[in-house]
């Protein structure tokens, strides 16, 4: 298969309440790709995020974010008056997560009094998600009772989960449990809805998983055990990565680690569970640092940056032969930048997962890994990713040496270069091209999603419904003509 694909997350989508939903204008997009004829449109994770609103930080690897349910469909089936949306109502261009946090938990919780317990389909929901859903609920209304504080402030027989007192909450909190259930229940109601719309219309969706979990998280509260953590359930060294070009310090990412002894002893179970899951969400699954299953860096615990931490070796293809035997030939994409040493590319080599090239990292020099000449086959190329500036600006920033190596590679001239960037992304030999749809807007670093290293700005960019227009489609449906990637409905 030779096709292209639109890198957009849900929160960028329009919509007239502070952030994209799979409300109506995710079906317009998916109508819009099919318009294009771009087969993939590529997401960032779904999860519920934590404190930083970063799709890499979640509180749970399985539940979503509520902020995607959308309030209108709600409105339709009578849960909610739409004059109860009024207070979201904004023409921001960014999210306001701040404006979100205060608001829609409430309008949220409005529909729940109107919804009966006792739905035939939200029962099903239950009992085919018991294995998770009630861990996380409670976890959720345990964070909501003690004013968001993380567990591990929580009193220690909370914290290490003496079943008297579980039981306690469980009674004393039963409708803020049933609360979070009812979300997960219309999350994955309304998502599953948007998914089979768009696979009728031929288009396949790439989700993400990031490779940790939050250490304030469900997963880490009641399985202790699958983490590297002291007694006390704080971890001696978290995640991160050395000093590269996004950052002369390194990046402290503060994710605790695996204890991945003992999760070979369970044949990898929670991996199993996940990555099924994941299967069952996307078409294909792009996982996030997969360098990290082959080697993962350690940064102690209260450092600032990472510039004392040091490698380890994770569990490398025994993971993934497991994965095999267990779940068939899934579909992912390994996200393997970073430092990719010869075992890394042996990993790649023996699971068969197509790696990343990102045309941004393709000529700082002569022998880049990255440029299009090395996009093999079984690759997934990109103009860049939703960490890198927009290639407008990133030509714009760039040392006079890049840019006259990529005018040599592409023709043409600064003007047009995000173009040019584009078809060349789009001409080279990788089975699938995504392109940033601030790319394909040609906008500059307002546009950028996340900047590596920062708090607080990011994650917030949203679309102007304006800017997906019937222009605009035709334009990307001619280069996936000539670059021979169009697909037609």
């Amino acid at each position: 298969m030779r096709a292209s694909g639109i890198l957009l997350h849900v929160s960028s989508l329009p919509s007239p309440y502070g952030i994209g939903t799979f409300g109506k204008d995710a079906y317009k997009f998916v109508d819009f790709l099919v318009a294009s004829g771009t087969k993939f449109w590529q997401i960032l994770p779904l999860g519920h995020t934590s404190f930083g609103d970063s799709p890499y930080q979640t509180f749970s690897s399985i539940a979503g974010n509520p902020y995607f349910i959308d309030l209108e469909f709600l409105a339709k089936e009578k849960y909610l008056h739409k004059t109860e949306l009024n207070v979201l109502s904004t023409n921001e261009e960014t999210v306001n997560y701040s404006n979100l946090y205060n608001h829609r938990y409430h309008i949220l919780k409005n529909a729940f009094k109107k919804f009966n317990l006792t739905n035939k389909n939200y029962q099903i929901f239950l009992t085919n998600n018991n294995d998770w859903l009630l861990d996380y609920a409670l976890f959720m209304a345990l964070k909501h009772h003690f004013n968001e504080r993380s567990f591990l402030d929580w009193p220690s027989d909370l914290k290490f989960r003496i079943p008297s007192v579980i039981s306690h909450y469980q009674k004393i909190l039963e409708n803020e449990i049933n609360f979070y259930c009812f979300l997960q229940f219309m999350f994955f109601k309304q998502w599953f809805a948007l998914k089979e719309y768009a696979n009728n219309k031929g288009v396949l969706i790439i989700g993400d998983i990031p490779i940790y979990m939050a250490l304030d998280s469900v997963d880490v509260w009641t399985n202790p055990h699958l983490f590297a953590l002291s007694t006390n359930l704080t971890p001696t060294y978290v995640a991160g990565v050395p000093p590269d070009d996004f950052s002369i310090n390194g990046q402290v990412w503060g994710n605790p680690l695996y204890n991945w002894d003992y999760h070979k002893k369970t044949s990898y179970h929670w991996w199993i569970k996940r990555l099924d899951t994941a299967n069952k969400m996307y078409d294909y699954t792009r996982i996030d640092h997969f360098i990290g299953f082959e080697n993962y860096f350690n940064v102690p615990f209260c450092d600032l940056d990472a510039k004392q931490g040091f490698y380890s070796k994770g569990p490398s293809y025994d993971l993934f032969k497991v994965v095999k035997e267990k779940l068939g030939n899934v579909k992912i994409i390994a996200e393997d930048l970073g430092n990719v040493t010869p075992d890394v590319e042996e990993l790649l080599k023996k699971t068969n997962f197509p790696g990343m090239k990102v045309f941004q990292f393709a000529f700082n020099d002569h022998n880049s890994r990255y440029h299009p000449i090395n996009m093999t086959l079984n690759t997934v190329a990109y103009t860049g990713t939703h960490d890198n500036e927009t290639t407008r600006s990133w030509f714009k920033n760039a040392s006079t040496v890049v840019k006259k190596r990529v005018l040599d590679y592409c023709g043409g001239t600064s003007l047009n270069i995000v173009y040019n960037v584009i078809k060349e992304t789009l001409k080279s030999q990788a089975s699938i091209a995504i392109i940033p749809i601030a790319d394909y807007l040609n906008l500059d670093n307002k546009a950028r999603i996340n900047s590596p290293s920062t708090i607080g700005n990011n994650w917030t960019w949203r679309l102007n419904k304006k800017q997906l227009s019937f222009k605009l489609a035709n334009e990307i449906k001619k280069l996936n003509i000539v670059c021979y990637r169009w697909f037609d409905e």
